[in-house]
This record gives structure tokens, sequence and C-alpha cells, in this order.
């Protein structure tokens, strides 16, 4: 691990409070605290720091994954009291899920940053076009596939959010609601599915750092800040309920344009990083 002096350490925790700042603002409004508001936050930060290119993705990722689990316990806690959570698609999808997570934290261990930052732009940009131009009758079917090709979904969702750093609620409402699910029991299903996925995926991505704790900031383990997740989750929860108050004031289809908008922008910049 690297020796830093005081005076960075000290510019960290504040570069830090100022991205919980706006990491909990953009998630309130647009109705998502995961990595794909905290990735690109955390790298900007990371990068004023100095922290090298070959493992800022990875840092970034990993402290995500660990910044978001109690948002992921607690909601899904409340998902599943309501009774909306599918527990069938549920007992399916975690055990392939978990496996995706441990095939993506060896990726972490052995790939160059820039595959991080290719299956998370192109993944956001996904998604993004989906909520710009998607419809709501938007399905592949009424109902979801067989059992293998649930096992391959399920798969597919927990290698993405470990290279993306995210819970896998994204990827995961997409495939639900492409099968007909409603909304709400996908969202409830995809917090209970992130609950595995991203405590597997923070134990993954610390061991798969451990190797590389010299280019790494101050209290790290492998690609966690610990610093960043003692100071950025409670500062972005505090923060959050300002943003949902002003979400409150703009109707569905603003906040998927704008939403949509900001993914894009996040896209634009990991492509820029990759030129």
């Amino acid at each position: 691990m690297l020796s830093v002096p005081p005076a960075e350490i000290a510019a960290l925790v504040a570069a830090v409070v100022v991205a919980g700042v706006a990491t909990g603002l953009l998630a309130g409004l647009f109705g998502i605290g995961g990595g794909a508001i905290i990735v690109p936050v955390l790298y900007e930060i990371f990068r004023i720091l100095g922290v090298p290119e070959e493992v800022r993705m990875q840092l970034c990722v990993g402290t995500s994954m660990a910044i978001i689990i109690p948002t992921t316990i607690r909601s899904y806690i409340a998902h599943r009291a309501k009774g909306a959570v599918l527990n069938d698609v549920m007992r399916v999808w975690w055990a392939p899920a978990v496996a995706g997570v441990a095939a993506g934290s060896v990726v972490a261990y052995f790939a160059p940053s820039a595959v991080f930052k290719i299956v998370f732009l192109v993944t956001l940009t996904v998604i993004a076009l989906k909520l710009l131009f998607g419809k709501d009758n938007w399905v592949i079917a009424n109902d979801f596939p067989g059992r293998p090709a649930m096992i391959a979904y399920g798969f597919l969702i927990g290698i993405v959010s470990s290279l993306m750093g995210v819970s896998g609620g994204s990827v995961s409402n997409m495939i639900q609601t492409l099968y007909g699910k409603p909304l709400h029991n996908a969202v409830a299903t995809s917090s209970g599915l992130g609950v595995p996925i991203t405590i597997a995926g923070t134990i993954g991505l610390a061991l798969a750092g451990w190797s590389k704790m010299a280019l790494l900031p101050p209290f790290s383990i492998g690609y966690v800040s610990l610093l960043g997740v003692a100071i950025m989750a409670p500062v972005s929860s505090f923060i959050a309920p300002y943003g949902a108050r002003l979400a409150h004031r703009l109707s569905k289809r603003q906040l998927e344009v704008g939403f949509g908008l900001f993914l894009l922008i996040v896209s634009a910049r990991f492509v820029a990083s990759l030129v």
C-alpha cells in the first residue's frame, strides 16, 4: 500500500464527501442508488487523486459493490414484507448469479481496466436507449423461458454486475419486464437478487485486488476502498431524500429521459477514456 501524507488523506476524505453528496442527489432524483451513479462519480474522484489507471476502474467497481450492500438488504426486506418478490425466480437465479460474480472476480484479477469500461458503457448505453425509446409493450414473451435459459440469464446478471459494480437491478429489471413481468415485481425480485450479488462481489473484488495493494490508496482492502464506503454510504443516504423530493416534481417520462441522458453522458465519458 502506498504511504500517503496526511494532507492527501484529508483530500481523499473531502473528495469522497463531495462524491457522496452528488451520488445521493442523483440516486434520489432517478430512483436508483447503484453503480450506474456511484462508479462514474468515484472514477472522477480517484482520477483527481492520482489512482493509477491500471487499477482505478476496478477500485471503483469494488467500492461501489460494498457501498450498496446495505441498500440492497433494506430494499429486499421492504419488498418481501409487501409480498412483491417472485420467489421462484429468486430460487432459480441466485446460484448462477453468484457463479457469475465469481467469474467476474476472476476476470478482475487478470483483465485490464479497459474490459470494465467496455462492459460498463455497453450495458449503460443499452439501458439508456431502452429508457429513451422503449415502450411498455416491448416483450419477448408472456412468461419466462425454460430452466437452462433462466440459469444463463442468472449467470449473465451476475457477471455483468461484478464487472460494473452494481447489484444487477438494471439488467434484471430489463430481462423480467421483457418477459411480461410487472415492474414492481421485477424491482422487488432484483432487490433480493442484489443481496448475494453485492456480498459475493465485494468479497471477490477485495480478493482480486489483494496483489495490487501497493498501487491502491490508503485504507483499501483489495479493490474496495474502506474510506470510500465509510464516508460515501451515509452521506449519499442522507442526501438522497432531497433528490427524491425533486423527483416528485417531475413526470415519469421526464425522469426516464433525464436518467437515460445521464447514462449516455456517463457512457460517452468512458468512451473518451478508452480513446
